[in-house]
């Protein structure tokens, strides 16, 4: 074209989680049963949603008021009661005005990122979440930025990291974190969440929060808001249902401002926000209606803690699966539905293999294993080999070379089956080559 109609940061829209399922098809078109763990998507993973809610959901159908637009910043009585929510808890106090819906978080991460100004920068967490990183990429046309979890402390953040890249950097105009955390699963203490707000407010920048699963925390410290250790720094905790119910096909998700009227600047930034959407008109009526029914139903708490206690027991597995590994490093998720393996430094290389037997699968992942990164490498290998997807580390915009997979298998016996068969793929691929462990070198 005779003007170059590509944004700066065109190339930064990467989503490794679904990306790897191009490769995926590929080989199932060969013959090979496929095996999904690269995405958090409960109900495709055999998790219904309990008829109870079902039903309150099917009843709202009746209700002519579900077919109409809403209000931009979503249903009235829908953020009142979300606004109640928050203030029942020790911190911050929200107002409904201060509820923003989005057909998503999807939506709602597009707008946070898209609407800042181009050299303000978020400073989020490594490993990163696609979502988040791609589109505070494509917003700057620059690397994410990112500071360090640590893999040999429970992938908690580093703290010394947070504060010496905001304060020697003084584009970062906010922090981003993920508690819990996806991809690796971890539950953030409150002390480490009130120093990265003191870091915060010691440099005049915002957080945001994705809290998506706030309510699937299993680690005993139960769950904490953004509200209640923000303090006084202005912040954005991002909310769903789509975890929860669960229903991500009803792509709905909201915002929570903290702390508006303390920065005028941040106050604008909010109120940019509200006007695209004005653009759009609303977002979707009927699943946001159900939300004062569901989770002001008195069955809401038992379900949450039901299902906590579901996947508490599934981190227990996949523990004892990966139990003296001597590869990897394996933190116990403690909320959300996810965990990472990483390969310990030097174990996977470019000789290594899994035996393949049809050779047509075979032969299509020695092509697509061309000039990738390790661990993608095992991902390929694996797919070929078992059929199983799984998502490489360094697609989450990170240095250290692993996966993740989920515990969202609804089946029992399957579930052992893919533990024991990554186990097991892992002991033959490091087998397959030239590693030798610290332990026998020393010898």
């Amino acid at each position: 074209m005779r003007r170059n109609i590509l944004h700066a940061g065109a190339a930064s829209l990467k989503y490794e989680i679904r990306e790897i399922v191009s490769a995926a098809l590929e080989i199932e078109g060969l013959g090979q049963e496929i095996t999904w763990e690269n995405i958090g998507d409960p109900v495709a993973k055999g998790e219904a949603p309990p008829a109870w809610i079902r039903d309150i959901v099917a009843g709202l159908l009746d209700e002519p008021s579900s077919w109409a637009y809403c209000e931009t910043r979503g249903v009235r009585h829908v953020r009142e009661f979300l606004a109640e929510e928050v203030n029942a808890r020790d911190g911050v106090r929200v107002t409904p005005e201060d509820i923003v819906f989005f057909n998503g978080l999807g939506d709602a991460v597009a707008k946070v990122y898209g609407f800042l100004k181009r050299e303000a920068r978020v400073l989020g967490p490594s490993p990163a979440y696609s979502t988040h990183s791609s589109a505070e990429a494509a917003h700057s046309g620059y690397n994410h930025l990112t500071y360090e979890l640590d893999p040999y402390n429970g992938w908690l953040p580093d703290i010394e990291d947070i504060r010496n890249k905001v304060k020697y950097n003084d584009s970062i105009a906010g922090i981003l974190l993920l508690s819990p955390d996806n991809p690796t699963g971890a539950v953030y203490p409150r002390e480490v969440l009130e120093e990265i707000a003191h870091i915060a407010g010691e440099n005049d920048v915002f957080i945001i929060a994705d809290e998506i699963y706030a309510n699937i925390v299993y680690d005993g410290r139960g769950r904490l808001h953004l509200s209640e250790w923000i303090g006084d720094v202005p912040g954005i905790a991002m909310r769903g249902i789509s975890k929860e119910y669960p229903w991500p096909g009803a792509r709905c998700g909201w915002l929570e401002v903290l702390n508006k009227q303390r920065d005028r600047t941040f106050a604008q930034y909010v109120d940019s926000l509200v006007a695209a959407k004005r653009l759009e008109v609303s977002s979707t009526t009927l699943p946001q209606m159900s939300i004062p029914l569901v989770m002001g139903d008195e069955r809401y708490p038992a379900h949450l803690a039901g299902r906590e206690k579901m996947f508490s027991a599934r981190a227990d597995e996949v523990a004892e699966a990966f139990d003296g590994c001597e590869h990897v490093i394996l933190n116990k998720p403690r909320g959300a539905f996810y965990y990472t393996v990483m390969f310990k430094e030097g174990v996977i290389n470019g000789d290594q293999r899994l035996e393949i037997a049809d050779p047509d699968v075979a032969a299509k992942v020695e092509r697509m294993i061309a000039g990738v990164e390790p661990d993608k490498r095992f991902v390929y290998y694996l797919m070929g080999a078992t059929g199983i997807v799984v998502v490489p580390l360094t697609g989450f915009q990170c240095r250290h070379n692993g996966f993740r997979a989920t515990l969202l298998e609804a089946d029992d016996s399957k579930r052992k089956w893919i533990l024991r068969t990554l186990r097991e793929s892992i002991d033959d691929y490091v087998a397959s080559g030239s590693y030798v462990p610290a332990a026998a070198q020393a010898g």
